[in-house]
């Protein structure tokens, strides 16, 4: 058991010319959701999510859930991660 997490990226990341090629979210995993987290926020973490650091553009934790790697694969494979992030349905607004 663990944490399963969100982050939500303040400003796209991807090809513009393409918008199936543009990305907001990063959906990880960790036994230590906070520790995890760090890593990321160290850069690293996540290809995509050095990324985002490299072209400036902040990130926020936008939430959270306990369960396993396989909740992660299932909110993945999903796709659409704005369909379940705060910030993107407007509840939660991020830091500015």
């Amino acid at each position: 058991m663990g944490t399963v997490y969100l982050l939500h990226f303040l400003e796209p990341i991807g090809n513009p010319a393409n918008p199936h090629g543009m990305a907001q979210h990063y959906i990880g995993w960790g036994a230590v959701a906070a520790k995890r987290i760090s890593v990321q926020t160290a850069g690293a973490g996540a290809a995509i999510v050095r990324a985002v650091q490299a072209q400036g553009i902040g990130f926020v934790v936008a939430a959270t859930w306990p369960g396993t790697r396989q909740l992660e694969r299932q909110l993945k494979r999903r796709k659409h991660a704005s369909r379940f992030c705060p910030v993107c349905r407007g509840e939660v607004t991020p830091p500015a």
